[in-house]
């Protein structure tokens, strides 16, 4: 075995992919420490986090309370399993569902995981409550999504990547435009039990909807007794200037699936939260997991909405966007065809005849800037919500120095 001290970035590189499914194309960069809105490669440069792990390192790397709930509950009590009760879990999720406004909560690890959860309540709910005949419930899910790798879920992607020889695929899920609402009432069958949709779709290119378009769904999901259920696993818990993104046009949704920065940014925490009449349905046996609301996922938990309330992230990521909105339009290059999102989820869209995203990536990492493409044409900036003013500066002069480094060479 070797040791990656004595092996350099490349060595290191190759050994990634000599032993590891080549199932991601990272930028090559080699990360061995993070504090804040910093991280550094094993040759010591500097470089400010741009992503934040796609909004799970909100709170900042290393963030010292964080740390401090992990550490001591790891003290105390790790992972005795959902076989017995911890003093623990309750809080969790009794702070969880005040602040969402949900009855009950399901603790589950990684976001996927709990949009599999979601997707068994709304079935069973669908043949319990509504009646719908066995084996017959629909889910209504959107184009462009993107809600986990299970095969479930990517067989109700419109991706063609992300279902290329991955089936046959479950089915009982209808797709329809995204920011359609008369799509969704269109689509809506008494089979219909749920729409699954992102507020902001992160993985699709930062694609938000028309305004109001959460209003009007909530309303045909109402008529129809359809189960509005959302996926804020990328823009809950402060990402985009609300506490939760539904929060800027509707009261709450009937189910509602977090995961991300609800791990403090070192522990995969995800929880699908509903109405009591939709999470009566499990029963013992008919869900669970071994890891789910452990007492350290519970701990890290609570700190990470403590954390998100005492350190006002809500109206951070508000001022983070505003700042970022406005000094990438400034930019004025020729290079962006359109700027969009919502708080501190920002997408930046480029020409496609004119450059990659990924190029503009890769040249952002030269300059001591990180983030990451999503498709070819939208870079996604998603910083930890702890950044300040100075540094949103320093990193759109990275950005403009970048873009006109890159329009230069394609002139």
């Amino acid at each position: 075995m070797t040791d990656a001290h004595h092996l350099n970035v490349d060595q290191i590189i190759a050994r990634e992919g000599q032993y590891l499914a080549h199932n991601y194309h990272p930028l090559p960069v080699v990360l061995t420490r993070g504090e804040g809105v910093w991280v550094w490669d094993v040759e010591g440069n500097k470089y400010l986090d741009f992503l934040s792990a796609y909004s799970a390192v909100s709170a900042g790397h290393h963030h010292p309370r964080i740390l401090k709930a992990m550490v001591d509950q790891v003290e105390k009590l790790g992972v005795p399993s959902r076989a017995f009760y911890t003093e623990i879990l309750g809080e969790f999720a009794e702070k969880l569902c005040a602040l969402s406004g949900m009855d009950r909560m399901l603790p589950m690890n990684t976001g996927a995981e709990a949009v599999e959860t979601a997707i068994k309540a709304a079935r069973r709910w669908g043949y319990r409550h509504k009646k719908i005949a066995a084996n017959q419930a629909r889910i209504i899910v959107c184009e462009g999504n993107f809600h986990g790798r299970t095969t479930t879920i990517v067989g109700f992607s419109s991706e063609p990547d992300y279902r290329a020889d991955f089936g046959p695929f479950a089915g009982g899920f209808d797709l329809i435009p995204y920011g359609d609402a008369r799509a969704l009432e269109a689509a809506i069958t008494p089979e219909t039990c749920a729409f699954l949709v992102e507020p902001i779709q992160g993985e699709g290119g930062i694609i938000v909807p028309p305004e109001g378009y959460l209003k009007q769904v909530q309303d045909i999901c109402a008529r129809h007794n359809v189960l509005l259920i959302l996926d804020e696993i990328q823009t809950g818990l402060a990402r985009t200037g609300r506490d939760f993104c539904y929060q800027y046009e509707i009261d709450r949704p009937d189910g509602l699936i977090l995961g991300k920065a609800l791990g403090g940014g070192v522990y995969p925490v995800s929880a699908f939260l509903t109405r009591a009449d939709v999470m009566e349905v499990f029963n013992p046996g008919s869900h669970g997991s071994t890891f789910g609301g452990n007492p350290i996922a519970a701990a890290i938990g609570i700190e990470a909405v403590r954390l998100m309330h005492d350190e006002e992230f809500s109206q951070k990521s508000t001022k983070i966007g505003e700042q970022l909105t406005k000094g990438l339009s400034a930019l004025q290059s020729p290079l962006i065809k359109e700027i969009r999102g919502k708080g501190a989820l920002i997408g930046m869209e480029i020409y496609a005849h004119e450059a990659r995203a990924r190029t503009v990536c890769e040249r952002l990492k030269t300059k001591g800037l990180l983030c990451k493409e999503t498709h070819e044409t939208t870079v996604r900036f998603a910083p930890p919500l702890i950044i300040t003013d100075s540094e949103i500066e320093w990193a759109l002069e990275q950005i403009a120095d970048a873009l006109q480094e890159i329009g230069a060479s394609h002139t």
